[in-house]
């Protein structure tokens, strides 16, 4: 069983930026593919971005609404994936979710997510 435990999120102004954190525990997390996924009111869960284990060798994946304004990384020595939001708009306010996959067995869990609010 893994557990994610998300951090950092908040109110923002438009163009502000936030660094979220998502710790992992309960699995080996250098080999798990993580990502962040987002889910404004009323719409369908989308994902943001994902990074890949040491299969993909770090890999990195972006929607297109973030591309150039957000970035992925992780740090397997501390068993964390962050985002980093820059540039943000009003609609990227959503609750965001960390989740982690196990690449061979396929095995999916979900942080309990966290409030990003951009607003002036």
């Amino acid at each position: 069983q893994v557990q994610l435990v998300e951090s950092g999120g908040g109110l923002v102004q438009p163009g502000g930026s936030l660094r979220l954190s998502c710790v992992a525990s309960g699995s080996i997390f250098s080999i798990n593919d993580m990502g962040w996924y987002r889910q404004a009111p009323g719409k369908q869960r989308e994902l943001v971005a994902t990074i890949s284990g040491l299969s993909g060798r770090g890999s990195t994946y972006y929607d297109d609404s973030v591309k150039g304004r957000f970035t992925i990384s992780r740090d397997n020595a501390k068993n964390t994936v962050y985002l980093e939001m820059n540039s943000l708009k009003v609609e990227d306010t959503a609750v965001y979710y960390c989740n982690s996959k196990n690449p061979i067995t396929r095995n999916n869990y979900w942080g309990q997510g966290i409030q990003v609010t951009v607003s002036s």
